[in-house]
């Protein structure tokens, strides 16, 4: 695996991590703005949620390479959205959905969904089991309560938000109780907030 840091230019490789298409290589194209989820802090995540995936519809914010979302259908959601503005990352989540489908056995999957759009704008009547949502650092630190409260207009109320942030960044105040937080504590360093709504 290369490690993928968010100013590196590269092409990185990881990997589905569990589920039926574990193994499935995934791709996050070139570009400075990706800054992919391990395949480390992936596990963690998912290991957290167990059960709850199954049969979930999610919702995939700031997608990048879409490595939660494809996840999450590996290891048995129903389907769901990806939510990202960057055009190569577009493309690249597009090569590593297809890949995943194939390996599902289910190419023509209508359930899932890939929308080219600026998070701020995407606005849903329907609701979603589970969210995740990973913004660039600098928009958690300056909007990060603008994204929390746009996630949970669309959170189901039995829903999961799982929100990667800064790791000295606070978690949202209100009303959300935190499950777990997974990773570092320094500067900029990634860490995971597993969070539902009181």
């Amino acid at each position: 695996m290369l490690a993928c840091g968010k100013a590196m230019a590269i092409l990185c490789l990881m990997r589905i991590t569990g589920g039926q298409a574990r193994g499935i290589p995934l791709t996050t194209g070139k570009g400075k703005h990706v800054r992919p989820a391990t395949d480390r802090m992936r596990e963690a995540v998912f290991s957290s949620l167990g059960q709850r995936i199954n049969e979930a519809r999610f919702l995939d914010l700031f997608a990048g390479s879409g490595s939660y979302g494809l996840e999450a259908l590996s290891r048995g959601a129903s389907g769901g959205i990806f939510v990202e503005k960057h055009p190569q990352a577009v493309a690249a989540l597009q090569q590593n959905l297809q890949a995943v489908l194939k390996s599902l056995g289910n190419p023509g999957d209508t359930s899932v969904k890939v929308t080219r759009l600026d998070v701020m704008r995407f606005a849903s009547e329907q609701t979603f089991d589970l969210i995740f949502m990973d913004p660039p650092y600098e928009l958690a630190r300056t909007h990060g309560s603008q994204l929390v409260e746009k996630a949970a207009a669309v959170l189901a109320s039995d829903g999961i938000l799982v929100y990667e942030l800064p790791g000295d960044l606070e978690l949202p105040a209100g009303n959300w109780t935190c499950l777990r937080r997974i990773g570092k504590s320094g500067t900029n360093e990634p860490s995971t907030a597993i969070l539902t709504r009181d």
